[in-house]
């Protein structure tokens, strides 16, 4: 295997060299569809003889027809180039350079053309031929060897993530990829359990992830399948909005040997490139903290019209954040059998609690939970990934929990559980190793309360979002104008100074109305009333709850039963874990400084002698 950084470094080479005809966040335009048409070249080359011949005894029939006939000739290849030309002779005759690689181009077969297509390349191939760039860009990549048995996919699947962080290094942190090791840890959650499916001989395994990016969690899931059942058939299914990201996956997946026509290009969210299709096994790292305006036309018609017949059943969210609809298309394809099926997904922490009880965050979350789908959630350390130091969870969830697991859900902290970087790759100064993900894997599995890890039940979650209503006291309504100009604002003064000296009890609105025997306009009646709200956990009753720990400090209180179903789910993770640390002492602070002081004062006599 090839030394990783060796081949960024000899890649980015050749890109600083396009320095002056391209500006650095350009670079990627020409790298990157280079990168793969000289992997595929790499892999054609060796059967470039047998190749020619099949397309020789059947270049005279229909193209359509052709290629299949062409790949029956090829032992399994399933692409090939029909062109007399390849990057060990197109710098042969450079006064014809641009043409002949066109021509070279046009001499792959239309699956490899769809590839190329997507990166938008020959505007690029003018340009570079323009500024004198094609033969070096050609000759250089010449000497990269990108062939499968030197670079394998895994790798590759690296060498793009790395050179597009390179080529977008202030991209927002939305577009990020995902650490390989995050991806290992999804894994490990994914496949918990399923050791006995993953190994059984011929056993056909489907893995989805409709925001795939360059296929890296979909390349390690494969990876991580026939790594304990080689026999196994690993079915990859994805989709992708990015041009060039779903070219390189496309690329990936046709070297491994996947059906290409498994892998989407378009808007996941107004676009389903997968309707009607269930699959086993489903991960994604979803755009963080994105808005969905452009799609929510769609969206909420597809929620309105059909409901949970459609996708988006259990509401939508806020239009600044559309991670809850990704995950909501995700749960919309799992396999409803006797196995179901498994989904981990990769969030900030927004979804954990943004929205209020009834609304469409909270709403969603209710029917995940009250579904018994959220069978876990794992906090991340921070400065994780690349464009990002944010903190991030993986939820994982299946629709056939385990026995123990039922009516329950996991938190486990692992938000210590890293190392720092050497060298940080942006935003990137951690990362969490093998023994840790082997432990986070132990204490999750275990489903054991622990420093780490904290079990409750689902009902833990939901709260009852009620509204309390009181008569304002006169201090609240001394400088209220629309209270000043009321007709008989010193009755009702002198009433609502009574109600405060006395304490007089209501039970309901109603029960003031009498008490206060002044005809009011609807309006003018709220003025006089002071509105709040109070969240009781489901597990609470609320009239006993209100009774005890309402009553005592607003005796003049009543519910508005109205909104007693209004009910809301959030998890505070963070508040589960909250360890109080007594703060330092004045004195040991300042002995603190004391020390800082004598150490800043020896190194200036040491610079200064």
């Amino acid at each position: 295997m090839i030394n990783f950084n060796d081949k960024i470094n000899l890649i980015w080479q050749i890109a600083e060299s396009l320095r002056g005809v391209y500006k650095p966040e350009k670079y990627g335009d020409v790298i990157l569809p280079m990168c793969v048409i000289k992997r595929f070249d790499e892999i054609i080359s060796e059967k470039k003889e047998d190749i020619l011949k099949a397309y020789n005894l059947y270049k005279n029939i229909p193209e359509q027809s052709q290629e299949e006939l062409i790949k029956t000739e090829l032992d399994g290849l399933d692409f090939y180039n029909i062109s007399p030309f390849g990057f060990d002779n197109l710098c042969d005759d450079q006064d014809h350079l641009k043409e002949n690689f066109i021509a070279y181009l046009q001499g792959f077969s239309s699956n490899i053309k769809d590839i190329i297509a997507h990166f938008d390349f020959n505007k690029d191939i003018d340009k570079l031929a323009k500024n004198n760039q094609l033969y070096h860009v050609i000759q250089e990549f010449k000497n990269v060897d990108l062939h499968p048995n030197k670079v394998d996919n895994q790798t590759m699947g690296y060498i793009f993530e790395e050179l597009i962080r390179k080529f977008k290094e202030n991209a927002e942190a939305g577009d990020h990829y995902t650490p390989r090791e995050v991806i290992e840890l999804c894994m490990k959650m994914l496949f918990m359990g399923k050791n006995d499916e993953i190994k059984t001989k011929g056993k056909v395994i489907s893995i989805a992830d409709f925001c795939c990016g360059t296929g890296g969690m979909l390349s390690v899931g494969q990876k991580y399948i026939l790594e304990q059942n080689k026999d196994a058939k690993v079915e990859l299914y994805g989709q992708e909005i990015n041009d060039e990201s779903y070219a390189i996956c496309k690329a990936d997946m046709l070297i491994k040997g996947q059906d290409t026509n498994n892998i989407v290009f378009g808007n996941t969210l107004t676009d389903d490139g997968h309707k009607g299709k269930h699959y086993r096994y489903l991960i994604s790292n979803p755009p963080f903290g994105v808005q969905w305006k452009k799609e929510q036309s769609y969206v909420t018609t597809e929620h309105t019209t059909y409901g949970f017949s459609g996708r988006f059943g259990a509401g939508v969210p806020r239009v600044s954040d559309g991670s809850l609809l990704f995950l909501q298309n995700m749960i919309s394809k799992m396999v409803d059998d006797e196995n179901g099926s498994r989904i981990a997904i990769i969030f900030n922490g927004s979804p954990l609690f943004t929205g209020d009880a009834g609304g469409g965050e909270s709403n969603i979350r209710k029917w995940i939970i009250e579904s018994d789908m959220l069978e876990g959630i794992i906090s991340l350390p921070t400065d994780l990934f690349y464009n990002t130091g944010i903190s991030t969870y993986i939820w994982v969830l299946t629709n056939k929990k385990e026995e123990k697991r039922k009516g329950k859900i996991e938190l486990v902290n692992a938000s210590d559980f890293s190392k720092p970087m050497r060298k940080s790759l942006g935003c990137k100064r951690k990362f969490i190793d093998k023994t840790q993900i082997d432990e986070i894997e132990k204490i999750y599995q275990s489903f054991q309360e622990s420093k780490y890890s904290k079990i409750f039940d689902n009902s833990d979650f939901g709260y009852t979002k009620i509204t309390i209503e009181r008569p304002k006291n006169l201090e609240e309504l001394k400088d209220d104008e629309k209270f000043e100009s009321l007709d008989k604002k010193d009755e009702i003064a002198k009433i609502l100074q009574k109600i405060e000296d006395e304490k007089i009890e209501f039970n309901l609105r109603n029960e003031f109305l009498k008490y206060l025997k002044i005809k009011l306009k609807p309006t003018e009646l709220n003025l006089l009333i002071a509105k709040d709200t109070e969240s009781i956990p489901l597990k609470k009753d609320i009239k006993e709850y209100f009774k005890e720990e309402v009553k005592p400090h607003l005796v003049s209180a009543w519910m508005d039963e109205s909104t007693f179903e209004n009910i809301g789910y959030e998890i505070p993770f963070t508040r589960h874990f909250y360890e109080y640390k007594k703060l330092k002492s004045f004195e040991d602070i300042m002995a603190e400084i004391r020390e800082l002081e004598s150490s800043i004062n020896d190194d200036l006599k040491e610079l200064l002698a």
